[in-house]
């Protein structure tokens, strides 16, 4: 039998700050050996810490975006975010490649990939704002800031979009993913 891998889909991961992104992206990983992860390009120093991703200089950024690496980049909260050409190979044989997308650049992104999913992870106001806080990344005015955006609804027009609330354990949300990704194996 000859031709090409069936793709996965890009299964893009939203949610306000402090909602547990990537901790649910990391153990969707582990859980669904089939899912991959997609690791950004951003302007942000390397030891900001946070998710595990690509940082360089914005003359860099503007250098790759310019030499066609992206499949799509935006920009947000005043950094520069990228996302390599080259998920098209990890869609590739995959049960779907995860990606940390902003709610801005999900109908360009679903344009883009074509077969696209959508994680709106939520969880309670008080659960956002005690993670918020535990980072000690932002002072109580930004931790505020960053709140009062978690409530800003996703763009119309995104044909799969499936909310996964991640309030209590991990676990619960890590299920709840995989019925949506994988529902012949839920």
């Amino acid at each position: 039998m000859t031709g090409a891998a069936a793709k996965g889909p890009v299964i893009a991961v939203v949610g306000p700050s402090g909602v547990g992104k990537d901790s649910l992206m990391s153990a969707l990983a582990v859980s669904g050996p089939q899912l991959r992860v997609m690791r950004r390009v951003v302007t942000r120093a390397p030891e900001a810490g946070g998710e595990d991703y690509q940082p360089v200089s914005e003359a860099e950024f503007s250098a790759l975006a310019g030499n066609g690496v992206f499949a799509l980049h935006w920009q947000a909260h005043g950094l520069c975010y990228g996302i390599p050409r080259d998920i098209e190979k990890q869609r590739e044989g995959s049960g779907g490649v995860l990606v940390n997308l902003s709610r801005t650049v999900l109908l360009e992104a679903q344009e883009v990939f074509g077969d696209f999913i959508v994680l709106s992870v939520t969880a309670r106001q008080e659960v956002l704002a005690e993670r918020l806080a535990a980072r000690g990344r932002e002072d109580a005015a930004n931790v505020q800031k960053r709140l009062a955006r978690a409530v800003n609804p996703l763009p119309g027009g995104l044909s799969r979009v499936h909310e996964i609330d991640n309030s209590g354990a991990l676990s619960k949300a890590v299920n709840a993913a995989l019925a949506v990704i994988q529902p012949e194996r839920a």
